[in-house]
């Protein structure tokens, strides 16, 4: 016997069916009658009651409300149209700095070039930086490397989309005439580099994963491949994603993690990860929104960075939550991170959230002045991993630094104001549902976004901005909390912090820490106040020149 509390299926089914009414879809125009009964059914679903008197004084402005979603859906949003609504993550009294200063990589004189093609595929972007700007190897050559790379592996891991070969030889051809006429570009001169296909480039398809746009071409190009394009960059290819930016299942297959390929590459930022891992390219652009860019570099042992909300212009990228989209690098170390960051910096007049900030970085900085801090409690446990994490710990503590305890401690629930990623996406991919193409996507489980963005209908307006409202508190306790430390070191899913992080804004450095007992890479994240991704970059790169889990190799591809 049922409880007086619950629901059985076929009631489920009947509140589907009401709410569907209500707002309107199926997967067409729907003109069914709305009664009080329809609201009684919607009402539950949203955890409302009313009185009969209160329905039936409803049922006009419902019906002129179901009319309004009409004539919205007369009209054909393309992705790129932004909310009027625009986020800023800058909690009350706070201004990034504006003041650009020089910047200083500290980069060495001398690199010698390796003899084994594998040994230079496999370099940071600040050593072949100094290797083409010296000579001892072209772009063309270089650029070579790569491209043959990816024609030997891209099958074998699924991380390649589209390879762009003509282009990036024209281009690396064009860099090494520039530099021996004097003209330098400065550290990405001549170095090729991938993107993440969610990011347009005009003349090239660009598929974010799915199988509903994988023929889509976009006549633009995204502003952060214009500017290292700018910068010097030779972009060789665009990597896969996971469909509409989740997981590593993309239209055409389940893009592999190098070190393991009985394993998913991990997502959404997959193929780029992907290939930085197993030297198809020195870096390559990821993006996030809840751990896109910090999941895939922990499982393929590389290095990602997510800079703070705003710092990188979005223009051109595939939108899923405009409130939460970031755009960030991942390569072989924290310093190539800072150097790639320097140059996508920026504020976009064609993106309304992107916000003017300086990025200063020098190798002059004293180290010693950082302040650390670490969440204290999610350094508990010992498995593998957390000795990996403590070892990182006890290494600062080598180098000197006091490091202070820390706990996250908030008093509103970071998961229940993530309905807004849901229904910003449901939006961002509204034709998606109502048009009924979320049946071509191949991954259909769940937790997937088929069912994501149809549960996502669901979520009253009101409560959308009660969470951006909660989200407003959320950002100025986090700001408490950061704004005593340079720099916060956490397990890189300890706690609710990934979450929190990515909806406050807050800038994240993953880097490799060493492998757990399955052989898996594991790794460790630094947190940062809002703009100071330059402090995240001096304590990777110092925690880096004092490890070597950075240079490790997946074993397959060492060759």
């Amino acid at each position: 016997m049922e409880s007086k509390n619950t629901v059985s299926s076929s009631a489920f089914i009947l509140l589907g069916a009401v709410s569907c009414l209500l707002l309107g879809f199926t997967l067409g125009r729907n003109t069914g009658e709305i009664t009080p009964n329809s609201i009684e059914g919607a009402s539950e679903i949203f955890g409302l009651s009313f009185t009969p008197a209160e329905k039936d004084s409803m049922l006009g402005s419902l019906k002129n409300q179901r009319d309004r979603y009409e004539s919205l859906r007369e009209i054909t949003l393309d992705n790129s149209v932004a909310p009027a609504l625009v986020f800023n993550p800058l909690p009350t009294g706070f201004k990034p700095d504006l003041q650009q200063k020089p910047l200083d990589w500290g980069l060495a004189t001398e690199i010698s070039l390796p003899e084994k093609e594998s040994d230079i595929a496999f370099m940071p972007v600040h050593e072949l930086a100094v290797l083409i700007k010296s000579k001892k190897i072209s772009s063309e050559r270089l650029t070579s490397i790569y491209l043959n790379r990816i024609k030997t592996y891209s099958d074998t891991l699924q991380c390649l989309i589209t390879l762009l070969e003509d282009s990036a030889l024209e281009k690396a051809k064009e860099m090494d005439a520039e530099l021996a006429a004097g003209k330098y570009r400065g550290p990405l001169h001549g170095i090729p580099y991938g993107i993440k296909d969610l990011l347009a480039v005009k003349g090239t398809k660009t598929t974010w994963g799915a199988m509903p746009y994988k023929d889509q071409h976009i006549d633009m190009t995204a502003t952060v491949v214009n500017k290292l394009n700018e910068a010097g960059g030779v972009l060789v290819g665009k990597f896969t994603l996971g469909a509409l930016a989740m997981g590593d299942v993309w239209y055409g297959g389940v893009t592999k993690n190098p070190w393991n390929l009985a394993q998913g590459s991990s997502g959404s930022s997959a193929g780029s990860a992907s290939a930085v891992s197993a030297g198809l390219v020195p870096f390559a652009l990821g993006t996030e929104t809840l751990g896109s860019i910090v999941s895939p570099s922990t499982r393929n042992g590389v290095t990602g960075l997510r800079p703070t909300y705003g710092r990188v212009s979005k223009n051109g990228a595939m939108a899923l939550s405009w409130s939460m989209d970031k755009i960030g690098p991942i390569s072989r170390s924290a310093l190539d991170n800072g150097i790639i960051l320097s140059v996508i910096n920026g504020e976009d007049e064609m993106d309304a959230s992107s916000i003017q900030a300086a990025f200063n970085y020098s190798a002059k900085n004293d180290l010693k002045k950082l302040k650390i801090g670490y969440f204290k409690s999610y350094f508990e446990g010992d498995n593998s991993s957390m000795k990996n994490n403590t070892d990182v710990l006890d290494l600062l503590k080598e180098q000197g630094y006091e490091l202070h305890p820390v706990e996250l401690k908030t008093s509103v629930n970071p998961r229940a104001i993530q309905i807004m990623l849901s229904v910003e996406g449901a939006a961002a991919f509204d034709e998606l549902t109502r048009l009924g193409w979320d049946d071509q996507l191949v991954a259909q489980h769940k937790n997937a976004w088929p069912n994501t963005f149809r549960a996502a209908r669901f979520i009253p307006a009101v409560e959308y901005v009660q969470a951006a409202r909660q989200r407003t508190i959320l950002i100025q306790e986090m700001h408490e909390i950061m704004k005593d430390y340079d720099v916060i070191v956490t397990p890189s899913f300890g706690g609710a912090q990934l979450q929190i992080t990515n909806l406050t804004g807050h800038p994240a450095l993953c880097l490799p820490n060493g492998f757990n007992e399955q052989g898996a890479p594991t790794s460790i994240t630094l947190l940062a106040n809002l703009f100071e991704e330059e402090k995240l970059v001096m304590l990777g790169n110092l925690i880096q020149k004092n490890t070597d889990w950075q240079r490790k190799r997946p074993p397959l591809f060492d060759r």
